[in-house]
């Protein structure tokens, strides 16, 4: 059964940068969803195990393939095969090609494919759905990955990066400082006055009254 699949994705990341990142199997390997392994067998070689499930039928599929037309910066042309045992095999092509756009890079994808085993009898619409949202899948994470500046031409993102997050933090931090109470030092507590001494009585105690009423009687 024939499969045929056409689109295209603006990528958030330079020309160079996407390039680098269609030719790094670590990066293929986190983006395409089910792959459990992705190595390079030569210069232009790749050999993948992918599982994947379409509707009923689960497969580990193995497969190989081979990038040809390469021009750089530009694009190339993808053929590959793969067995997934009883469930059936995928043989097929991309083309790939790649072009400035505003804020990034935009990317063109024209697949042809033909499917064969238990996973043709499914029908065409349901292969047709699931290939698409794996294409989507894949999109989605590797957007993720060029947006956060890896590869080469991202290397020098870091500091740049920070730079931009200390100018757009000092705004906040200024705030911050002006929406903060006050902190005054803390008064020093004063001496309270000393008492003034106490006046000097000028009442004769009981004792020396009645000492001065008995000296009074022997006058």
């Amino acid at each position: 059964m024939a499969m045929t699949m056409t689109g295209e994705v603006s990528l958030p990341a330079d020309r160079p940068t996407v390039w680098a990142l269609l030719n790094d199997p670590e990066v293929l390997k986190s983006s395409i969803p089910g792959c459990e392994s992705l190595e390079k067998t030569g210069d232009n070689g790749f050999a993948a195990i992918v599982k994947t499930k379409i509707g009923p039928v689960s497969a580990t599929f193995k497969g190989r393939v081979e990038l040809s037309d390469i021009v750089p910066l530009v694009g190339y042309t993808i053929k590959g095969e793969g067995e997934g045992g009883v469930a059936g095999y995928a043989r097929g092509g991309a083309k790939v090609s790649l072009a400035d756009a505003p804020g990034g890079t935009l990317l063109r994808y024209d697949v042809e494919a033909n499917v064969g085993g238990k996973m043709a009898q499914l029908g065409s619409r349901l292969i047709d759905g699931v290939a698409k949202n794996m294409a989507d899948k894949f999109f989605t994470s590797f957007a993720a990955v060029a947006a956060s500046g890896a590869g080469p031409a991202g290397e020098a993102q870091p500091a740049a990066q920070s730079s931009a997050a200390a100018a757009a933090a000092e705004p906040v931090a200024q705030s911050i400082a002006a929406a903060a109470p006050a902190v005054e030092s803390p008064a020093i507590p004063r001496s309270a006055p000393s008492p003034a001494p106490p006046a000097p009585t000028t009442t004769t105690s009981w004792f020396r009254r009645i000492r001065e009423w008995f000296m009074s009687l022997w006058r």
